[in-house]
């Protein structure tokens, strides 16, 4: 029997705001990142959960890990700016396997700065390409921007990117999100959780170790376009092994 996925539902919609819901959250103020565990039950694990994400990366394992086989389509059909991040929804069919098991694509968003940290180290953006097998088992594909040249795999969305919370566009035709990961793709894997409010832990974390380039003008325009830093503070690693 099927795992329900209710997980799945929760990481897709952790980016989202919750529209019928009157549970409010952010990233400042009474409802910023040190309070969510307070705004709701079903929020608990932001403040009890022991997995938490993001984390600084370092003590790295040694670990066999296989390559990721990324079999990626230009499916990227649809960019929602849904208040708290600028989200690109991917049509069905963009796979990757992670030690021969395979994981769809469903959507991938954007955080400033970085939510995880690489050796102490903060970048400038970090995307997150969230995944879920047809168990519900999640998987987070993390890419790390730096400010340098202008980075041609935003060039569609950051187009179309919509100024008011709530709004969409679509994308035609629709971007690929395989020109977003580096050309080297070795990377460093940990057990977390979702980043946004409910929390949820179970989720497979798969962090590029080489970041890619966008240009100052991108950065900001996401910047500009969020108001504000929406990027949850560092979690304990606890006795989690990061591997490499």
């Amino acid at each position: 029997m099927k795992k329900p996925l209710v997980m799945a539902g929760a990481l897709l919609m952790s980016a989202t705001v919750y529209a019928n819901d009157e549970i409010h959250w952010g990233y400042s103020g009474p409802e910023g990142p040190e309070h969510w565990g307070e705004l709701s039950p079903r929020f608990a694990a932001c403040a009890l959960g022991r997995n938490q994400s993001p984390v600084d990366l370092n003590d790295f394992i040694e670990s066999d890990l296989k390559p990721i086989e990324v079999h990626y389509q230009a499916g990227g059909n649809e960019v929602i700016n849904n208040g708290h991040t600028i989200q690109v929804n991917y049509a069905p069919g963009s796979k990757i396997s992670i030690a021969g098991h395979e994981f769809t694509l469903k959507q991938y968003h954007f955080h400033v700065p970085s939510e995880n940290h690489i050796n102490g180290k903060s970048f400038p953006m970090e995307a997150h390409l969230v995944h879920a097998d047809e168990d519900g088992n999640l998987a987070v594909v993390a890419v790390m921007f730096m400010e340098g040249d202008e980075n041609p795999s935003l060039t569609e969305a950051w187009m179309h990117m919509p100024e008011k919370a709530g709004d969409k566009q679509a994308l035609s035709p629709g971007t690929s999100a395989d020109a977003m990961l580096p050309t080297q793709r070795n990377f460093y894997q940990y057990n977390g959780s979702l980043t946004t409010p409910p929390c949820s832990e179970g989720v497979r974390w798969i962090v590029m170790k080489e970041p890619v380039s966008a240009s100052k003008e991108q950065i900001e325009k996401f910047s500009h376009v969020m108001h504000h830093p929406n990027n949850r503070p560092i979690q304990a690693v606890n006795a989690r092994p990061i591997l490499e």
